[in-house]
């Protein structure tokens, strides 16, 4: 016969809710990326913490009901960070990050790119899937919080990119003998 054990399946919610916090924490310390954007090192990491994880939550308790307690738990949790998350801009901030600037008037923020673990290669490659060649052809790109990159392109009609791009050249030109 089955019987319920409370305490038991109080431990298990209690190690989920752990386990919860501490990967949440440790995959918005990891950096921003889609799902698309990942790499096979980044999906065995993943796969491998999903399996890391799960005894920590159920303990010893393989049965039915404290995996169901566990992913009751993790739901409960994820739908209450939803709502903290739609209430505080803090938690938002927290849980989300905010949009970090790439590349600003033509000038790759290299800075940045360490920051959020991205190469130029890959900077290029999201410049290519907007239609855009060259950095310097880019007003501000930015890595947005749920990983996309957007691109903001120089408007040619504007007399101050002009400006800009006549003192850039100026400064990259050869000196006449």
């Amino acid at each position: 016969m089955f019987m319920w054990d409370p305490s038991a399946l109080l431990g298990i919610a209690l190690r989920a809710a752990i386990v919860y916090v501490l990967l949440l924490v440790g995959i918005r310390l990891a950096g921003k990326r889609e799902i698309g954007q990942l790499t096979p090192f980044d999906l065995v990491v993943l796969l491998l913490i999903s399996n890391a994880v799960q005894n920590a939550m159920t303990g010893p308790d393989t049965s039915v009901t404290g995996g169901a307690a566990a992913a009751a738990t993790l739901l409960l949790l994820n739908a209450g960070v939803a709502v903290l998350r739609q209430r505080s801009w803090r938690v938002q901030r927290f849980v989300e990050g905010i949009p970090l600037p790439l590349i600003s008037h033509g000038e790759i923020l290299v800075a940045n790119l360490a920051r959020e673990h991205l190469t130029r290669d890959e900077l290029l490659a999201a410049l290519r899937e907007h239609e855009v060649a060259d950095p310097q052809q880019v007003a501000l790109a930015m890595l947005e919080v749920d990983g996309s990159i957007s691109v903001i392109r120089v408007d040619p009609d504007d007399p101050r990119h002009y400006r800009k791009t006549r003192r850039r050249l100026a400064r990259r030109a050869v000196p006449r003998p």
